[in-house]
């Protein structure tokens, strides 16, 4: 399969293939939905179908995951908009940690990495469509299913262009027609869904319009005080395993955030993509990986219950599901002189 060619400056790049991302879907680390053509992952796309568009849909990562996209480039524009959790962010000179509601613009064949350098737990929606850029200055031509006015078209591309701002605050329309966009493709049977496919990418490049006129494309890095709240509640415990220890509830967590269980629960997820309870299991598990290597002298049980869970065996079985391996196992790999080969996995 040929992968399309970039040549600038006397040198030549070929688009990404995302192979990190293959193997992690086929492996089930990551809940990968898309439509594509090319050499990119996903549904095939019907041969006359939506010609240009590259890859659309989503991922789904419940928990940090053990890969990133490293430095590459797409021949298309780039659109991706973070729905939950967070995620490093580069692109040229310029590094990101985006945030719920953070929405991404890359040019065609411009260099950027996604992870820091690993992805983080959250879901990704993404739009890679190829406006036919193979040399530096080449026009951009939009594919004839896009409609907007010719008018709408030129005013889109020159802000496009010529705006060097990579992240965005989305506004809530956009976010909410980037989950139409993931949901027609996921419900997709044979073709069912194209047509609405089409509609609703027509919108979502409307309304970045809409949003892009207001000329304030500069990236609005404060988060709500409630959001905020529950970030840094995580944070704290993440830095101090004696609270991350200690038996909490739901309620008990949403009170020390100063909230109703509703209202934690709902931030919280935003943040994390799973439960405010899995994601505190996920923190204790990486804990308890720490603790098994840097203190051989525990036991399994002494680092369970340190760790804060009731028992062993039910530790050992959330240990097992997340790492692929005993607790003991995973003490006895990490032992040994090739021991600072083998980084701990993170939450």
């Amino acid at each position: 399969m040929a992968i399309p060619i970039y040549q600038a400056h006397g040198c030549q790049y070929e688009a990404d293939t995302c192979r990190p991302l293959i193997r992690a879907a086929r492996a089930g680390a990551v809940r990968h939905v898309s439509f594509a053509r090319g050499h990119y992952p996903g549904r095939r796309l019907p041969r006359a179908a939506l010609p240009g568009l590259k890859a659309v849909g989503f991922w789904d990562a419940r928990c940090r995951q053990d890969w990133g996209l490293d430095w590459h480039r797409n021949e298309g524009i780039e659109l991706t908009l973070v729905e939950r959790g967070t995620l490093g962010f580069s692109v040229d000179d310029q590094e990101f940690t985006l945030q719920p509601g953070d929405l991404t613009f890359t040019h065609p064949w411009q260099q950027h990495r996604v992870g820091n350098p690993e992805v983080a737990a959250g879901r990704l929606h993404f739009l890679i469509l190829d406006l036919g850029v193979r040399r530096p200055h080449q026009s951009w031509r939009w594919p004839a299913w896009i409609v907007l006015t010719p008018q709408d078209r030129r005013e889109l591309t020159d802000i496009l262009r010529h705006n060097d701002q990579p992240v965005w605050r989305a506004t809530p329309d956009v976010l909410r027609c980037f989950r139409r966009v993931g949901a027609a493709v996921e419900s997709d049977r044979g073709g069912s869904e194209l047509s609405s496919l089409a509609v609703q990418l027509n919108e979502l490049l409307l309304l970045i319009l809409e949003m892009s006129r207001n000329r304030d494309l500069r990236l609005d890095r404060s988060l709500s005080s409630a959001l905020r709240t529950v970030e840094l509640f995580w944070a704290d415990l993440q830095q101090n395993p004696d609270q991350m220890a200690l038996e909490w509830t739901v309620r008990g967590m949403a009170r020390r955030c100063g909230m109703g269980v509703t209202s934690f629960t709902d931030h919280s997820k935003q943040l994390t993509n799973v439960t405010p309870m899995q994601h505190l299991n996920q923190c204790r598990l990486a804990a308890a990986a720490r603790a098994l290597v840097d203190h051989p002298e525990l036991t399994v049980t002494d680092v369970a219950l340190g760790s804060g869970f009731a028992s062993s065996q039910y530790f050992a079985t959330l240990f097992r599901s997340r790492f692929g391996v005993t607790p003991r196992d995973f003490r006895a790999s990490r032992q040994g002189p090739d021991r600072d080969g083998h980084p701990l996995p993170r939450a």
